[in-house]
């Protein structure tokens, strides 16, 4: 059976990356991809550059034949509809999926609730044959819409990154966060940790992110080193890493988050410190991590991990290098997502 992504990203960002294409890599599956404007962000100053691809991505989706297809839908297919062109793309196929990796329905940024986006993730489970959500907390949610909900985590391919081999500190310490610029306003929000931190041990902070300063971070842009993300750099930036962290602030939202840096830092052998929000909450017990909420919580828990012995570094780096294969590898999953889905399988 033919498949259909649809996604407003481009495959290179993160969640249209995670939750469509490294499955279709690690299954060797081949796809039609439907990713609106081919960006990797659809802010309005991105759809107003590119005014005449929206118009065509408009059309297109309006016109797709997904007769006899498995449709699957990453998010939204546009980020201009309320939902009836989920609708239409969900209903058209022979078989429909509805994955999501965030708590859309919480997301109440100006345009999202301009374009009532509660309504639309609540059309989109509605009209899927089967809905993929990347937490618990998200599956609960959708269950009030779809009687066919399969919670799938966000995975990792171990392969893809370079376990540390030695946890030994030598020179100033180098703690480490991954993401994106719009989510560095996490970052900010332990600022005074991070500072009292880099007082107290000399520790620099690698932001592998954008490479543009971010005024949000202030004076902490003085212990920071850039390293843009790119598909070839962020393994190895994470590899040369001491300390890994995981900030969120406790929302609606960020409770849908599916800890996917974590998953990152954990196939990377790294120690981390993390907010004890959604699903990171669960993969700092399986990762030997440690959950901080408060700002004195950061600050002793990163200074104390610092501070240990190499071998006490390397059994949390090796615990959670153990659980993130066991528990939220491609390998693992594989099975219940071909089954949900109905892709790669001998049918």
């Amino acid at each position: 059976m033919t498949v259909h992504a649809f996604s407003s990203y481009s495959p290179v960002a993160g969640s249209t990356r995670v939750r469509l294409y490294d499955w279709f890599r690690h299954l060797g599956v081949s796809a039609i991809g439907h990713t609106y404007i081919g960006q990797r962000d659809v802010r309005g100053s991105t759809l107003a550059r590119h005014l005449p691809k929206v118009v065509q991505a408009e059309l297109r989706l309006r016109r797709a034949d997904l007769s006899g297809a498995t449709a699957i839908v990453s998010r939204e297919v546009s980020p201009l509809s309320s939902g009836s062109l989920e609708q239409r793309v969900l209903r058209a196929g022979a078989h429909s999926v509805y994955d999501f990796d965030d708590a859309l329905f919480a997301d109440m940024t100006s345009t999202r609730r301009l374009l009532g986006q509660e309504r639309k993730c609540e059309k989109s489970a509605s009209a899927a044959d089967v809905v993929i959500a990347g937490n618990d907390y998200l599956a609960e949610w959708a269950e009030q819409f779809s009687a066919n909900v399969v919670m799938i985590p966000s995975c990792v391919e171990p392969s893809d990154y370079k376990a540390k081999d030695s946890w030994t500190i030598e020179g100033p310490p180098t703690l480490v966060w991954l993401g994106s610029p719009s989510t560095e306003q996490f970052i900010a929000g332990i600022a005074d940790a991070l500072w009292t931190v880099h007082a107290a041990t000399g520790a620099r902070l690698l932001l592998i992110s954008g490479q543009l300063e971010n005024p949000e971070l202030g004076a902490l842009e003085h212990m920071i080193d850039r390293v843009p993300w790119t598909p070839s750099v962020f393994a190895p930036a994470l590899h040369r890493a001491d300390v890994a962290v995981g900030p969120l602030s406790d929302t609606a939202f960020t409770r849908g988050k599916c800890a996917y840096k974590l998953l990152q830092y954990a196939a990377s052998a790294l120690p981390m410190v993390a907010s004890p929000v959604g699903a990171n909450a669960l993969a700092l017990q399986r990762f030997d991590g440690i959950a901080a909420a408060s700002p004195s919580e950061w600050v002793e828990a990163l200074i104390g991990i610092i501070e240990d012995e190499p071998a006490r570094r390397r059994e949390r780096g090796k615990a959670a290098l153990n659980a993130v294969a066991q528990h939220y590898s491609f390998s693992v999953w594989s099975t219940l997502w071909r089954s949900a889905t109905g892709v790669g399988t001998s049918s």
